[in-house]
């Protein structure tokens, strides 16, 4: 009986990480993900939040980098006046060197300006276009929702 309960613990043991597949991630190649934000909803908003803890529990810190590309409507999930949970929230994964990237595009034609965005922030023309290029540059896409 004792074996058997030995056994069952050291399998499930051996089951309960992640089997990452080669190339392994490493410090020097790490995998690389990036995250459509596009929608404002807090339940859509803090479901992507949950998938970035929830990929940040299985890869070692030093082999992982996470981009959160918003544009759309998910622009103003990162602005200073949205849900202070969920800014909490951003910014706490931004301590964790998760990148946040805001659109440009959107910013203009809803007439807001950096300040209106939470520190950290960095912004591109197009971010439709940066995720494409994130892919490009082997970057794993994930949509969460």
């Amino acid at each position: 009986m004792k074996n058997i309960l030995l056994l069952l613990v050291f399998t499930s043991f051996l089951f309960s990480k992640s089997n990452f597949e080669q190339p392994y991630p490493t410090f020097d190649k790490p995998r690389k993900v990036v995250m459509q934000l596009y929608k404002s909803d807090l339940k859509t908003v803090n479901q992507t939040l949950n998938v970035i803890y929830n990929i940040q529990k299985e890869y070692p810190s030093e082999s992982l980098q996470i981009t959160v590309v918003a544009y759309g409507d998910g622009m103003r999930a990162i602005k200073k006046d949205y849900d202070k949970q969920t800014l909490l929230r951003i910014t706490s994964l931004m301590e964790y060197e998760v990148e946040f990237i805001g659109c440009r595009n959107t910013m203009e034609t809803l007439h807001w300006v950096d300040k209106d965005f939470i520190d950290g922030i960095s912004f591109v023309q197009a971010g439709i276009v940066e995720v494409i290029e994130k892919k490009v540059a082997g970057y794993i896409g994930v949509v969460p929702f």
